[in-house]
């Protein structure tokens, strides 16, 4: 365990908060912030030590020798960030999406674009095996973010299964846990609880989240032990995949009517080609959903939507914005190395 000081505790906490900003957006990973940052290897690490020889540690040696064998100043610090920013950023990134879809996802596109340089990096030699991860993980990515959405699903308790999958997503670099819960039908169900303060819900997404977290952590922690190259490979391809879903024009394939959770081609709810600028037109989010979409030139994107700004040039100054973003940090993670 790294002995650090109280700046460099505010450090990772600030780490925290951007990993919650990106994990609220569908479509970002929390585990690319944590990669780029430097601290993904002592989290996997950090979580999967939680197990029955630690609680062990605290029976036996008491609650000092418990907290330092589960790093928790690391995990407190860390976990501080992420609460604060998911719970409050959410609402934020719903508004985001809604109103101004082509600049936040341009944003986080410059920001994953860099990202996959310097993961990339990270790999010590090139050979066939991680050349090969690198393309299964890209296609597995790519595959993944062309998935159509699942019709919404209220049951409570399908939260438990979801929140097991999604954190696996989430701590994975490129895959976005929040995205998951929207293929799944239960990204939704999940905002809601949070705007209600639904306990119930939360409470039973937050087990299943615990019981995916300790489960897939330990295998990241045997893969990055004996396949370093390689997982780091596969990681790469993960993030490089990922840009389809986070390209900010879109033209929508088809919808989901919200009401009935009828599947339709959306030429014939509208003569607009993406449904962001129909549903802005009309001030109405909840009526229907993107099942399916195709990403696209701004141009294009212009001609479907009866010639509206594609926003070419503040979305390039956002693009650039999310590259300095992953520099600074990087930079910062270099410092307190």
């Amino acid at each position: 365990m790294k002995e650090r000081n109280l700046l460099q505790y505010l450090i990772i906490t600030l780490k925290g908060l951007a990993m919650g900003a990106a994990d609220a957006v569908p479509g970002v990973s929390g585990g690319t912030i944590a990669f780029i940052s430097g601290i993904y290897e002592e989290l996997i690490n950090s979580i999967s030590n939680i197990n029955l020889s630690l609680f062990k540690t605290l029976k036996n040696d008491g609650i000092k020798a418990f907290w330092k064998q589960a790093n928790g100043n690391f995990v407190l610090a860390l976990l501080t960030g992420i609460i604060i920013s998911f719970i409050s950023f959410m609402r934020l990134a719903k508004y985001l999406i809604e109103y101004h879809p082509i600049l936040i996802w341009s944003f986080f596109f410059g920001l994953i674009v860099v990202s996959i340089y310097f993961v990339g990096k990270q790999i010590t030699k090139w050979n066939a095996l991680t050349v090969i991860a690198l393309i299964i993980g890209a296609g597995l990515a790519y595959y993944i973010t062309s998935l159509p959405a699942l019709a919404a699903n209220t049951n409570p308790y399908y939260l438990l299964f979801a929140g097991a999958v999604a954190i696996c997503a989430m701590i994975l670099p490129g895959i976005s846990g929040s995205f998951i819960l929207v293929i799944m039908g239960a990204y939704k169900t999940l905002s809601d609880a949070f705007h209600d303060f639904d306990l119930k819900k939360i409470a039973l997404f937050a087990t299943g989240a615990l019981i995916g977290l300790l489960s897939f952590s330990r295998v990241l922690k045997w893969l990055f032990k004996n396949y370093h190259n390689t997982t780091l490979a596969l990681l790469t391809g993960f993030i490089l995949g990922s840009l389809n879903k986070v390209w900010p024009w879109k033209k929508t394939v088809t919808v989901m009517v919200d009401e009935t959770g009828e599947i339709v081609p959306f030429n014939t709810i509208s003569d607009l080609g993406t449904l962001a600028v129909y549903q802005k037109n009309i001030h109405n989010f909840e009526s229907f959903k993107t099942v399916t979409e195709e990403s696209i030139l701004p141009i294009k994107y212009s001609e479907l939507n009866h010639y509206i700004d594609p926003q070419t040039m503040i979305a390039i100054a956002l693009m650039v914005t999310g590259f300095l973003t992953i520099f600074i940090l990087e930079k910062i993670a270099t410092k307190n190395k």
